[in-house]
């Protein structure tokens, strides 16, 4: 199957996903959009109110902020794939639990594979935590790291940005730097130095992330 394919399968199934207690209270499932060649895919937590009733990931006041962020650096939404570790929404917006990110972890590892991004952009810690573990966002948010055969960076969600002033700039100076980091993952890529291929899932999950020296 091509990757469009694929994804448009995931899509179908998520939408009708009954392997978590979340499927009860959703309107509708947000599987994520965006095109399958996109080079960078931005992983967020989970849909909140706007999301569930439009069935399209960051649609709400987070997303507005995302897309004035993806303007600064010269980007659209259409040219990345945005998804989410859960792909419905939580009762009353509250933290995804671990066996409802465990339930949709299958999904995201199959969007990954299919779209076989240049960069991940992680957006929040429970995102950060498929590919940083138990690091501290405060610490390497910003930050690019070789891991599972992706570049990846972590950064703070959007709504951090809408609820903190104070990270607001930080998450516009987190941001500026993506271009620097994609040209990085494009030379390491054409050096064939980027497990791209796999899925996270393929690698050993012992091996270490490497810093990447950018910045």
């Amino acid at each position: 199957m091509s990757p469009e394919e694929i994804l448009r399968e995931i899509a179908a199934e998520v939408s009708v996903c009954t392997k978590c207690d979340l499927c009860k209270g959703r309107t509708k499932a947000v599987p994520g959009e965006g095109p399958p060649s996109a080079r960078i895919l931005f992983i967020g937590e989970g849909p909140g109110y706007h999301e569930d009733k439009q069935g399209r990931p960051f649609v709400g006041p987070a997303g507005q902020f995302l897309d004035e962020l993806l303007q600064s650096i010269n980007l659209k939404r259409s040219d990345v794939f945005i998804t989410n570790v859960v792909k419905c929404r939580p009762p009353n917006n509250r933290d995804p639990l671990p066996e409802e990110i465990s339930a949709c972890n299958d999904y995201l590892d199959r969007q990954i594979a299919a779209i076989k991004p240049l960069l991940i952009v992680t957006l929040g810690r429970y995102s950060m935590a498929k590919f940083f573990g138990s690091a501290k966002i405060s610490a390497i948010h910003g930050k690019a790291q070789k891991k599972d055969g992706y570049i990846c960076m972590a950064m703070y969600h959007p709504a951090a940005g809408l609820h903190q002033a104070s990270l607001k700039e930080t998450i516009r100076q987190d941001f500026k730097k993506i271009p620097v980091v994609l040209a990085e993952a494009e030379r390491l890529a054409a050096e064939g130095k980027l497990g791209s291929a796999s899925s996270p899932a393929a690698n050993p999950p012992e091996e270490p992330p490497q810093q990447l020296s950018l910045f």
